[in-house]
């Protein structure tokens, strides 16, 4: 008999791709002698490398078509496909590949491309915008801010679609492994001296991709590091994407001048994935936005302290890892889920930097990292 051989479309994502890994690990777990492909956008490949839930990856680089695509995958001989997102181009690829077996959640438009179009999964939550009216009316009532279920998190729609391969539902922490031998590479690549502990390095990630909204004051980071700083005499490693260059860049800059003499560096654009990977967990902890970065930090076990606003943890937060301490503002129109906040950005601002020196203090100062 043929081995099983399950392809599993992987989300565009690095956050998302983070909270997928419990339904990776459930999949390995129900189904070990099986073949497990990942098919993902070639900017997420160096995430999975080295990860035993997987035994080959498959990467899409930018600009490849769907027609391209669906051929280079024919000849993989799956047995079965599954898609983690929901759009209508990654059931095509599926059924373009001309695999026997198609799961994916229902969707207008892309149903006929699949042979098992699942129902919402019961308890689901939909990530839905609130308009400036509904922002403004719950200003307005001074409603607390909403309180998602638990059962609403994003990684039990992942669990969910594996559930259908006979994969537990039941969540786990997102892990990443990342080898010893990559980390001191990483550090020696950008000279980060680890060899005084009572210098410990700590990572700070300022920007957010998906707009403004979840983004916290700069000013308030560079003071909530320069506290940290004094108190523990720490170090910071400033991190982000290409796009975040010159506000990490900035952030480094005005840590040194306002505190220590190389005392920050900036590594926004200058890591790959798996560098990235290897330096949050060389962190003795990471003071971050909700990004993917945030993610990231949490899944390879490196202490984070994530700040909220505008979305919800309950949602889409790390809220599985032991390690993670949540700080959100308690505003009544929170979360809106806007990329830009239409009034007064009062859910970040509520935020104050003794409530993150609070906490990020006992993990900064602990000696056990």
């Amino acid at each position: 008999m043929e081995p099983e051989s399950i392809l599993v479309r992987g989300v565009n994502w690095l956050g998302d791709a983070i909270m997928t890994l419990p339904a990776l690990a459930r999949l390995r777990e129900a189904r070990p002698q099986a073949q497990i492909t990942l098919l993902t956008p070639e900017k997420l490949a160096g995430l999975w490398e080295g990860q035993t839930l997987l035994d080959r990856i498959v990467s899409i680089p930018p600009g490849e078509s769907v027609w391209s695509l669906g051929g280079r995958l024919r000849g993989g001989q799956f047995t079965t496909a599954l898609t983690f997102p929901n759009s209508v181009r990654s059931a095509l690829e599926l059924w373009l590949a001309k695999v026997p077996r198609r799961i994916g959640l229902a969707r207008p438009w892309r149903n006929i491309l699949l042979t098992e179009p699942l129902p919402v999964r019961p308890g689901a939550v939909p990530m839905k915008k609130r308009s400036n009216s509904e922002i403004r009316a719950a200003v307005a009532r001074k409603t607390p801010p909403r309180l998602l279920p638990p059962e609403s998190h994003h990684v039990r729609d992942y669990l969910y679609l594996t559930s259908t391969l006979g994969a537990s539902p039941e969540p786990i922490p997102p892990r990443l492994t990342v080898a010893d031998w990559k980390i001191e590479a990483a550090l020696k690549k950008f000279a980060v001296d680890t060899t005084d502990p009572r210098r410990p390095w700590l990572g700070l990630n300022a920007g957010a991709e998906y707009g403004p909204a979840k983004r916290w004051p700069v000013e308030r980071f560079v003071e909530t590091a320069l506290e940290l700083q004094a108190s523990t005499r720490c170090r910071w490693l400033v991190f982000g994407g290409a796009a975040d260059a010159g506000l990490a860049g900035a952030i480094a800059a005005d840590i040194q001048r306002k505190g220590a003499p190389l005392s920050a560096m900036s590594l926004a654009g200058k890591t790959t994935l798996g560098e990235l990977a290897a330096l949050l967990k060389s962190c003795k902890l990471v003071l971050t936005n909700d990004t993917g970065p945030m993610h990231l930090a949490a899944a390879v076990g490196a202490p984070v302290v994530a700040l909220f606003g505008s979305t919800s943890p309950e949602l889409t937060g790390p809220i599985f890892s032991a390690s993670v301490q949540i700080v959100r503002g308690p505003a009544p129109c929170a979360p809106c889920f806007r990329r830009e906040c239409p009034i007064d950005f009062r859910c970040m601002k509520a935020i104050t930097v003794p409530n993150v020196v609070a906490a990020a203090r006992p993990a900064a100062m602990r000696d056990d990292r």
